[in-house]
């Protein structure tokens, strides 16, 4: 994945079972796709809460978030219960997703990383994906660019 690159259109089920699709999804405005290895570990639910806790503020300036793992959906679905997460989390249980970001690692796990697309083009990206601070890095990001 390179600055400019398009969302890719493949679709995973959601923690609700539902299918969503990545390029429909982010079509329009600011799509910030996260990945992290495993629901409920550590870093990833570090990672997961920092966005919650931006979520208000990501939204006041038009950012839609979307978390991809490996995990099913049910799994998906406690973490999201658990951490009173607001946004979408996708069950790549096929890695289709994971391998077109290029964000494998060991196991069939995702590696942490996040990607900020605008109107469904890549115009960033952070290939380690912070954890205590991750919508903050995006936060300020937003604030260096002009208003779409």
């Amino acid at each position: 994945m390179t600055i400019g690159s398009p969302l890719p259109s493949l679709s995973a089920k959601d923690q609700d079972g539902q299918i969503v699709n990545l390029s429909t999804f982010g079509k329009e405005g600011y799509l910030l796709v996260f990945f992290y290895p495993k629901a409920n570990t550590p870093g990833c639910t570090a990672q997961a809460c920092s966005l919650r806790d931006g979520y208000e503020d990501l939204q006041k300036r038009g950012v839609k978030v979307i978390g991809v793992s490996a995990d099913n959906a049910a799994s998906q679905k406690k973490f999201t219960t658990e951490h009173k997460l607001p946004y979408l989390l996708l069950a790549d249980t096929e890695n289709k997703i994971i391998e077109a970001f290029g964000v494998g690692g060991l196991f069939g796990f995702a590696k942490r990383s996040a990607f900020l697309f605008r109107d469904g083009k890549l115009i960033w990206q952070d290939p380690k994906g912070s954890t205590q601070d991750q919508a903050k890095v995006v936060l300020d990001l937003l604030a260096t660019l002009p208003a779409p």
